[in-house]
């Protein structure tokens, strides 16, 4: 029951990130938060195993999409150079921190920034471009705050990356290129760290490495490619602005669910 859980997991979040763009983390977290639940895992840990076994996947997911946008030319490395060093050190302490709040509290976080999701995509809120790239220094700093908001909830980084490289007038095709591009390093770190500082800690269910769960791994990653190629196909098809603002209801739902969770 489970794997085919995970496996209906991996199909939707694959239809999602092809449909919408978004990473599949955004609906992967909640929906293992729940699967976890379903499980009996210790409310302890089980959303820290939300948010490490999702950034796992993404790992795997990022490769195909990096390789696909390198192939178009669309991925502007140097940007991805100056960014990287400060996405590994954001990552790295952010799963630090993380490891330190609650489950009920890190339940309560990722609804607010749901929530906050749901509101960009309903609205279509991005900031207008307007100014250059910023100096290494700056870059170092973006790469910091992208790749530790990212860790900490569990996703790829494009709902952030993409608007930042944006703003600083990068070509919409080449900012989501890019973007795919350092959602690999905020997955690898992220998904290592977690590993780390949950190894061998006494409420881990069989099957765990640390904070990531290789049974809900494997049964996301054998359908997530195949439907995320759907949804590409589907959204040419589609009415995408009515699709986006029934998607933006789905997370502000899933958001406020996650808020009422952590009280309980």
């Amino acid at each position: 029951m489970a794997l085919g859980l995970y496996l209906l997991l991996g199909a939707f979040a694959g239809l999602i990130a092809g449909l919408f763009g978004v990473g599949g983390g955004v609906v992967i977290v909640p929906a293992l938060v729940f699967a976890f639940s379903l499980q009996n895992f210790s409310p302890e840990i089980l959303t820290h195993m939300a948010v490490g076994t999702s950034l796992a996947t993404i790992c795997v997911t990022s490769v195909s999409s990096v390789k696909t946008h390198h192939q178009n030319q669309a991925v502007m490395w140097p940007i991805f150079w100056m960014m990287v060093p400060g996405i590994c050190v954001g990552v790295w302490l952010a799963v630090k921190m993380v490891v330190q709040i609650n489950g009920a509290q890190l339940q309560l976080a990722i609804g607010l920034f749901l929530l906050v999701i749901s509101a960009q995509m309903a609205f279509g809120l991005r900031p207008k471009p307007h100014r250059e790239l910023p100096g290494r220094t700056a870059m170092f700093a973006a790469g910091g705050i992208i790749g530790g908001i990212s860790a900490l909830f569990g996703i790829g980084g494009g709902s952030l990356t993409v608007p930042f490289l944006s703003w600083c007038n990068i070509r919409m095709q080449k900012a989501v290129a890019t973007s795919a591009a350092c959602g690999l390093p905020i997955a690898l770190v992220g998904a290592f760290s977690n590993m780390a500082e949950g190894w061998q800690h006494a409420a881990l269910p069989a099957g765990s490495s640390g904070f990531v769960y290789w049974p809900a791994f494997g049964g996301i990653i054998l359908t997530s490619a195949l439907f995320a190629s759907i949804g590409a196909r589907l959204a040419h098809k589609l009415p995408a602005q009515q699709l986006r603002k029934f998607f933006a209801l789905f997370i502000c739902t899933v958001g406020c669910y996650l808020i009422i969770r952590s009280q309980w």
